[in-house]
């Protein structure tokens, strides 16, 4: 089973471990699929980022599905709390 990677915006942490994910219960993955959202779902997001010579270097981090009840943003459905891994780059890999 493959483990969706979906596109998030890094600088939309709620917590250290927390992003917004999606207003929706659906959200395109990185090769176009559309992803139901579901509490506890397995998922990997990522941001564009580059390195200090400006080659493409994104931002990863993966992490479990749940619902926003953060009281943050509350136009905001769903989120993903990062494991322990946190963020990195590709190249950390």
């Amino acid at each position: 089973m493959n483990i969706p990677t979906l596109y998030v915006d890094f600088n939309a942490m709620i917590e250290c471990n927390l992003v917004l994910l999606s207003k929706t219960d659906f959200k395109k993955d990185a090769i176009g699929n559309t992803i139901e959202l579901k509490e506890g779902m397995k998922i990997c997001v990522y941001m564009d980022d580059e390195d200090e010579f400006g080659k493409p270097d994104n931002l990863i981090a993966c992490g479990t599905v749940e619902e926003n009840n953060s009281g943050a943003f509350q136009t905001c459905k769903w989120n993903i709390r990062i494991d322990k891994n946190g963020i990195r780059h590709e190249s950390e890999l």
